[in-house]
């Protein structure tokens, strides 16, 4: 029989948990997630059309021409809308992410291993810092780009529903690590670092073509702020969100639940082969890795950071094929599980598995879909540029002090982040406009670069443009049928809020002491050259 949640008192409820419950309830009265793209997307065909023929001083740092937003009312433009319409849904980014990953992790599920590997963990694992080590394993799966939305949340609530916690309370946690702390290191650089300092280098010399900007020169304050975001995301799940789930009960399918029963003879001899298999699967890839001419090692000629491996670079082949691995090492264990447990008596149950998995998926599917066309038709409308382009001028045109206008930087990105879910847009917009004007200010680049980070992260778990932020209302809906946005903004708001304090004051901080950014970076730019 599953193990819900243990039963405690509901703690009483205050000021802030009242306000979440606002949230909540108002949010979910939203309409469904795809009826609200849609209506969201016919919105901004509407505004486009309303904006189209009137004329913006503001200027596209990536054209150098002023910004025209684009009528999607027009022929052409729902011709061009008609005509990509599948492209743009078959290509959307997390869709194949999301669902070859949950083929492997489909058949970990149905045959028990994922399950009985959990309760094995909980035996030896300390209660209280299954949060952090939580948040942590979010942080660090940065390295594997967005595999942590599709393996390391739904993971989250699995632990936390068999250790006897709330499971929505371990997908908040897990959601924190792996979005909110997105720029966040662990002591390992992400695909992140080489993209904005790329960006950053270009803003930069606009005003000084001799700035060279480090890959790196974010690296000790983004390993630094893993820390904070451990030890918020810590407090905030143990001592806010879990109490205030305590009066929502798991009414998920029962038998789709981990069990906390301990492990019969059967599991324990699955765990062990299935555990044998891993190895020698892990063992056979290592050595196609190892060799200096490994196809999975990145091309000739490839620029690295210092001490950078040419297998750990976004061109790598191995880079690109974290997905791909994550099913093939969750396929292997589960199938060799099965098959010594019981739990698997013919190839059709493997079939089974992912197809049940893909059953599951079919709510998220829909979503996508209506999701994706509506970030297209934004992107198309310039609207995004527009909005970006006019905050960075407008903060400019405050004159404001220096750490105030770092604080502007950090509030206008979270803002930003609300309308452009792509953290290189956001910052090739942006950066354009605020790396010069700081430089001119005596700021050096590597310290906008930090701020804007800072604001990026702290609003990626509050905005339904994140492309994965409806595959998190799907977790949630496993456990809690009646969840919906209005509980997921619910749950993170109260991360997002804190993080963007805390890790704020930290930057100021951080500053104020004169701690190293990073590798090759600096506080001050000398004005004048």
């Amino acid at each position: 029989m599953s193990q819900a949640p243990a039963s405690t008192p509901v703690a009483p409820r205050g000021w802030v948990v009242r306000a979440l419950d606002r949230v909540e309830k108002i949010g979910n009265k939203l309409p469904d997630p795809a009826i609200l793209f849609l209506l969201l997307m016919v919105a901004v065909w509407v505004v486009s059309w309303w904006l189209s023929g009137v004329s913006f001083e503001a200027v596209d740092p990536r054209t150098g021409n002023p910004i025209q937003v684009k009528n999607l009312l027009e022929g052409t433009a729902l011709t061009a809308f008609a005509s990509s319409m599948v492209n743009t849904f078959v290509t959307f980014p997390p869709l194949g992410v999301v669902l070859v990953a949950m083929l492997g992790l489909g058949v970990a599920e149905h045959t028990g291993f994922i399950s009985a590997a959990l309760r094995a963990a909980l035996v030896v694992t300390p209660k209280m810092l299954l949060t952090p080590a939580l948040i942590a394993v979010g942080i660090l799966s940065h390295i594997a780009v967005d595999a942590g939305y599709v393996l390391v949340i739904p993971l989250g609530a699995v632990i936390f529903y068999a250790a006897g916690r709330h499971p929505l309370a371990g997908i908040a946690a897990a959601f924190a690590g792996v979005s909110g702390g997105f720029s966040a290191t662990m002591g390992i650089p992400s695909s992140l670092d080489p993209l904005l300092s790329g960006l950053t280098q270009t803003a930069a010399h606009l005003t000084d073509p001799s700035v060279t900007v480090n890959p790196l020169n974010n690296f000790f304050f983004t390993t630094a702020s893993s820390v904070l975001i451990i030890l918020v995301g810590w407090f905030l799940t143990d001592r806010v969100i879990e109490p205030r789930l305590r009066g929502t009960p798991v009414d998920g399918d029962a038998s789709q639940m981990p069990k906390l029963d301990p492990l019969a003879a059967n599991e324990k001899n699955g765990l062990v082969w299935a555990g044998a298999a891993m190895g020698v699967t892990a063992l056979l890839f290592l050595l196609t890795l190892l060799p200096e001419a490994s196809p999975w090692r990145a091309p000739d000629g490839t620029p690295l950071l210092p001490g950078q491996s040419n297998l750990l670079v976004a061109q790598a082949p191995l880079m690109q094929s974290i997905v791909p691995l994550i099913f093939v090492f969750f396929l292997v264990p589960g199938v060799a599980y099965g098959m010594v447990s019981g739990s698997v008596k013919t190839h059709r149950d493997v079939v089974q598995g992912m197809a049940k998995a893909m059953g599951g998926m079919g709510y998220y599917i829909v979503m996508a879909f209506f999701c994706a066309q509506f970030i297209w038709a934004f992107g198309q409308s310039n609207l995004g540029a527009l909005i970006a382009v006019e905050g960075a001028g407008g903060l400019r045109a405050l004159g404001l002090p220096t750490s105030v206008t770092l604080i502007g930087i950090i509030l206008l990105t979270a803002s930003v982040n609300l309308l452009i879910g792509s953290a290189s847009a956001k910052w090739a917009l942006i950066s354009a406009i605020m790396v010069p004007m700081l430089m001119e200010l005596g700021v050096s680049p590597d310290l906008t670069q930090a701020a804007y980070r800072v604001g990026d992260s702290t609003t990626n778990i509050i905005t339904p443009l994140l492309p994965y932020f409806p595959l998190i209302v799907v977790f949630c809906q496993r456990y809690v049928k009646s969840s919906g946005i209005g509980t997921l903004l619910a749950l993170m708001l109260p991360y997002s809020i804190t993080l963007l304090v805390t890790w704020t004051a930290f930057l100021l901080g951080y500053w104020a002491l004169g701690l190293p950014l990073g590798f090759g970076a600096s506080y001050t730019y000398p004005i004048g050259g």
